[in-house]
């Protein structure tokens, strides 16, 4: 029976017999108690006795005779003990003494006509109290196996010496009632014992399994779904396969997604690939379209004017091989040298190396104090942070209002990295290129490359840190996150 359905099933269908079993125990020691039998043999012997007195003065011409007839006694004993199962019964008289008797139901082989010699005193005296007293007597003798009931009832008489009187026997039954009672209960005893010791083995069963499974699930590692091993209960077993069957279709999704995560990656890069190149065609062929025009206007013009194309072509070739150097250091990894930084210095040479260019379009650019709680001194790399910040001074200063303002500033986070942030008030990117804002070539300047941001994003990346854009009311903020290291 490895079911545990099955189980609970048998088991209170054990119980649900039991307690039947104990009710008709009960039923039965009830009905066959010293008690009910007792009473129920008091009533047959009172009810027969008072039957008796209430026929016999039916029965009686008016007015009564002086002595009883003993005919008439004998017939109503007879006719009203034939109702009355076990129970015997007479008449007594003060002057004559037992003068009738009766025993119709006796089981024995012939007539009972004796009377009951051990009884007769007992009789006797019940029969006279109720005949002085005109009053019905009982008195029960209980023994060991047994109870006598007998019942004395006053009978009409013009002297008051006539009285009728009724006796039966009831088995007490003690003995084999507690003998019965003491079986039942250790029965009982010994049935519920052993349904709650099985119930807790079912139990622990079940939850040695369930611990079993909880502790292969709790060993898996990282993402891994484990495989469940059956436990030999089938309700467990039904949940074992089930989980069996969605860690196979688990791991096909998971290597489907995979597969669709590596294509989108794939395709992202060779779009991303496509505008780089695109960008650089744009970026290359500007400069070289301007130094082509300049040389074949130098070639065409006099000797003196030549000297002008000649400057012109050079800045075009400077220009040319800033791009260069910015391409190849946005494509080579970014290779770093952690020192010791004063914070607050390195913040002033950032600030200063970006205030002339700042003053020429009206800008007041400043940095902000370093707030309470922020080291003076932290480790990163401070040439790649350097030009890191440079792009975003410089992007900050070109998108800035005239007569705005920039600010550059460093403060913890809540979390406890380093925060250095770009804020300007110029009219903030545009929402359509909120998407694509890091990307190479991405920018929405004509004289722009796009490649400031990128090189940035490069650098935090590099240092384990994020650059995020946040857009204010009005301008923007660049925010550069790098984990705190202190010196």
């Amino acid at each position: 029976m490895r079911s545990l359905r099955a189980q609970l099933i048998f088991f209170w269908t054990l119980l649900l017999g039991v307690c039947v079993a104990l009710a008709v125990v009960m039923v039965t020691l009830f009905r066959s108690s010293a008690g009910a039998q007792l009473a129920a043999g008091t009533t047959a012997a009172e009810r027969s006795c008072s039957a008796i007195a209430t026929r016999y003065a039916k029965s009686l011409p008016d007015p009564a005779p002086a002595q009883p007839q003993i005919d008439l006694l004998q017939v109503l004993l007879q006719l009203v003990l034939l109702e009355a199962p076990q129970v015997e019964g007479g008449i007594w008289q003060a002057k004559s003494g037992l003068i009738a008797y009766a025993y119709p139901t006796y089981e024995g082989s012939g007539v009972k006509r004796d009377i009951p010699v051990a009884e007769t005193p007992l009789i006797v005296e019940m029969a006279q109290v109720a005949a002085q007293t005109q009053q019905p007597q009982t008195n029960v003798v209980r023994g060991t196996q047994q109870a006598l009931i007998v019942a004395s009832c006053p009978l009409a008489s013009p002297d008051k010496t006539l009285a009728a009187w009724t006796m039966t026997r009831t088995y007490a039954g003690a003995l084999a009632a507690q003998n019965s009672l003491r079986t039942g209960l250790g029965v009982l005893m010994v049935m519920v014992l052993a349904s709650g010791i099985w119930l807790g083995l079912i139990l622990m069963r079940g939850l040695r399994h369930v611990q079993r499974l909880e502790a292969r699930l709790a060993q898996a590692e990282g993402d891994a779904v484990p495989v469940l091993e059956r436990t030999g209960v089938r309700e467990l077993d039904r949940i074992v396969d089930g989980f069996n069957r969605y860690r196979l279709r688990f791991e096909e999704a998971r290597t489907h997604l995979r597969e669709a995560a590596r294509q989108r990656n794939r395709d992202q890069r060779l779009a991303a690939l496509g505008r780089m190149t695109a960008g650089i065609a744009h970026e290359i062929r500007n400069p070289i379209a301007a130094m082509r025009l300049k040389a074949e206007n130098a070639l065409a013009a006099a000797p003196e004017r030549q000297a002008d194309a000649l400057h012109t072509i050079v800045g075009q070739i400077d220009r040319l091989e800033d791009l260069v150097r910015s391409l190849l250091a946005l494509v080579q990894p970014v290779s770093l040298a952690p020192a010791a930084v004063d914070l607050k210095d390195w913040l002033a040479q950032r600030a200063a190396a970006a205030r002339d260019k700042a003053e020429a379009r009206g800008v007041d650019l400043c940095d902000a104090p370093l707030p309470a709680g922020v080291q003076e001194s932290a480790v990163f790399d401070p040439v790649h942070l350097a030009r890191a910040i440079d792009n975003l001074l410089d992007n900050a200063v070109r998108h800035a209002a005239c007569g705005g303002q920039v600010v550059l500033a460093a403060l913890r986070s809540p979390e406890g990295a380093l925060l250095i942030r770009v804020d300007d008030d110029g009219e903030g990117v545009p929402e359509a290129m909120h998407g694509q804002l890091f990307e190479p070539f991405a920018t929405g300047r004509a004289d722009g490359t796009g490649l400031g941001l990128a090189l940035a994003r490069e650098v935090a990346l590099a240092h384990g840190g994020e650059l995020r854009h946040v857009a204010l009311k009005p301008g923007t903020r660049f925010e550069l996150e790098l984990p705190w290291r202190a010196s």
